[in-house]
C-alpha cells in the first residue's frame, strides 16, 4: 500500500468538516488530530499541506508525531532523543519539511559559545591533515586536505569527497553547500568546484603585466561579491580581484601592485579577506617573514572608489592572524612574537596607538622567543576565539556598572574578559591549525589529525 493512501481519491467527507478548522489523520493505524493552520506550516509544497486529503498514510506514527510537534513550536521535542537523527532526516525529507529540521538542529542563534563540547570527529580519507575549513550558515562543512576536498552535510551524517587539480588546496570558500570556491599557492587560479558532481563549473585567472600565471593567497566574500587575492608566479606583483557572486564575471580590481627593486611593503599580498558589512569595506591582511622578523600591512579598502580608507603596518608585534567582527565593532590580532589578543576599536580607526592588549600587556614583543606563531583568530557572534597551541581562548565584552572612563578622543573605554571554553576534558591536543563556525558549530583542525573536531552545545531534543 502507498504511504499516502488514496490520497485525492474517495476522500472521507467527514475527515475534515468544510467549516472545521480541526483535522483527523490516520498515520499507520495512530490518530492523530491537529488545526489546518498548522500543516500549512510546514509550506506549500510540502505533504503536510495535504494531509486532510488523504484518510490513511502508511507511515511511522512516532516519527510523524515528532515532526508534527516540530511543526507546532518550531523545535523538536524531548523525547526526540529516542530516535536516531538519521531516521528524523529520512521522515522530515519525505514530508518535504527538512529545511524545518535543519532550521530547529542547526540555527545559527543556537550557538552557546559557553557551553560549547566537543560532540564529534568528523574522519577525512588519506593521510593529509586539514588545510583548510569553509562552513555554511546552517552547519555543512567542507574540508580541505592534501588535493582532497570532503564535504559533509547539515546534519555531519553524509560525506562525500572528491580529488582536485591542486597539488594541495590552501584557500577554500563555501559558496553553497555544494559549490566552493578554491585555491592553491602552487597551482596558477581560482577554481569554482561543483563538489556534489565533482567538476570545475569555472576557472578564474588574473595577470600582470608579463602575462605571468598568478596563485591564489586568499579567498572572501560578500552577499554581493567573491574577493580572491592573486600573487604573480613571478612574485613581482598582486592584486585583489571582485566578481560578481551570482555570475562570477570580474567587477572590479583593486590594490594591483607592480613589485620594482626593494619595494617590500607592496610586495607582501593578502592572504585573508574579510567583508565588514556594516562598514561596507572590506579588510585584507597579509604579513611577511624575513630576517628582521615579522611584518605585514592590514588595510580597508573601499570597493565603490577603489581607494584604502585606513591602513596599518604591522613591525613590533605584527599579527600571527588577524580577525574583524560586525558585531563587536572591532578588529583583533594574535601578536606574532607576545601571543597575546590585541584589539582595535573601528570607531576610531586611525588614531594613535590604536591597538589595545587584552592580555598581558607586560610581555616582551621584541625579540626572544615568538609566542603567537601559528595561532588563529576567529570572531563569532559577540566572541573572539583565539587558538594558543592546543587550547582556545574566548574573549567577550563585558559592560561595567558605572564604568564611565573615556579615553582622549572621547570614546567610551571597552572591557574585554578570558572566558573558559568547553570543559575540561574537551580542552589540550596538538596544536590548532583551523578554526571555522558553521550553524550552531565551531570546527576545530589539528596538526597531524586526519580529521575534523566539532564542538557545539546542547540542542533541544537531541
Amino acid at each position: 500500500m502507498p504511504p499516502f493512501a488514496g490520497l485525492a481519491t474517495n476522500p472521507d467527507p467527514t475527515r475534515t468538516k468544510p467549516d472545521s478548522n480541526i483535522v483527523t489523520v490516520d498515520v499507520g493505524g495512530q490518530i492523530f488530530q491537529t488545526t489546518k493552520q498548522t500543516l500549512t506550516l510546514g509550506g506549500s509544497k510540502s505533504l503536510f499541506s495535504r494531509v486532510s486529503e488523504s484518510p490513511f498514510i502508511d507511515r511511522d506514527p512516532e516519527l510523524f508525531s515528532i515532526l508534527l510537534s516540530l511543526l507546532r513550536t518550531g523545535n523538536l521535542p524531548s523525547k526526540a532523543k529516542a530516535f536516531d537523527i538519521q531516521d528524523l532526516i529520512d521522515e522530515a525529507q519525505f514530508y518535504g519539511v527538512e529545511p524545518l529540521l535543519v532550521n530547529s538542529l542547526s540555527n545559527p542563534s543556537q550557538f552557546d559559545a559557553f557551553n560549547l563540547e566537543k560532540s564529534l570527529v568528523l574522519p577525512l580519507n588519506g593521510r593529509d591533515s586539514p588545510s583548510a575549513i569553509a562552513t555554511t550558515p546552517f552547519g555543512s562543512v567542507h574540508v580541505a586536505h592534501g588535493s582532497k576536498i570532503t564535504s559533509f552535510d547539515w546534519s555531519l551524517r553524509r560525506k562525500s569527497t572528491v580529488l582536485t587539480e591542486f597539488t594541495a588546496v590552501d584557500s577554500l570558500l563555501a559558496i553553497s553547500p555544494s559549490l566552493a570556491a578554491a585555491g592553491a599557492t602552487d597551482f596558477s587560479g581560482l577554481q569554482i568546484l561543483d563538489l556534489e558532481n565533482g567538476f570545475v563549473r569555472k576557472s578564474l585567472n588574473w595577470e600582470n603585466v608579463t602575462r605571468s600565471g598568478s596563485t591564489v593567497q586568499g579567498i572572501g566574500s560578500s552577499p554581493e561579491f567573491l574577493f580572491a587575492s592573486f600573487e604573480s608566479a613571478r612574485r613581482n606583483s598582486n592584486s585583489i580581484m571582485v566578481y560578481d557572486l551570482q555570475s562570477l564575471s570580474p567587477a572590479a580590481e583593486i590594490g594591483h601592485c607592480e613589485i620594482y627593486g626593494a619595494d617590500i611593503d607592496s610586495a607582501i599580498p593578502a592572504t585573508k579577506l574579510n567583508w565588514v558589512s556594516g562598514y561596507g569595506l572590506l579588510m585584507a591582511s597579509g604579513s611577511h617573514s624575513g630576517p628582521s622578523g615579522v611584518f605585514g600591512n592590514i588595510k580597508f579598502w573601499d570597493l565603490r572608489s577603489g581607494n584604502v580608507v585606513w591602513e596599518v603596518k604591522e613591525k613590533v608585534d605584527c599579527f600571527s592572524d588577524v580577525s574583524v567582527s560586525d558585531d563587536l565593532s572591532g578588529m583583533f590580532k594574535v601578536g606574532v612574537n607576545s601571543g597575546e589578543v590585541f584589539f582595535a576599536d573601528l570607531r576610531n580607526l586611525g588614531g594613535e596607538n590604536s591597538w589595545v592588549c587584552l592580555g598581558d600587556g607586560r610581555k616582551v614583543v621584541n625579540g626572544g622567543k615568538k609566542e603567537g606563531v601559528g595561532s588563529k583568530i576567529e570572531s563569532h557572534g559577540n566572541q573572539v576565539f583565539c587558538s594558543k597551541g592546543g587550547d582556545i581562548e574566548m574573549w567577550t565584552e563585558v559592560m561595567m556598572m558605572g564604568h564611565s572612563k573615556k579615553s582622549e578622543d572621547g570614546l567610551e573605554g571597552r572591557v574585554f574578559r578570558k572566558n573558559s571554553l568547553g570543559r575540561v576534558k574537551d580542552m589540550g591536543g596538538s596544536k590548532i591549525t583551523n578554526l571555522a563556525f558553521g550553524g550552531n558549530k565551531m570546527f576545530v583542525s589539528r596538526k597531524d589529525q586526519q580529521n575534523v573536531e566539532v564542538w557545539q552545545s546542547s540542542v533541544r531534543g537531541f
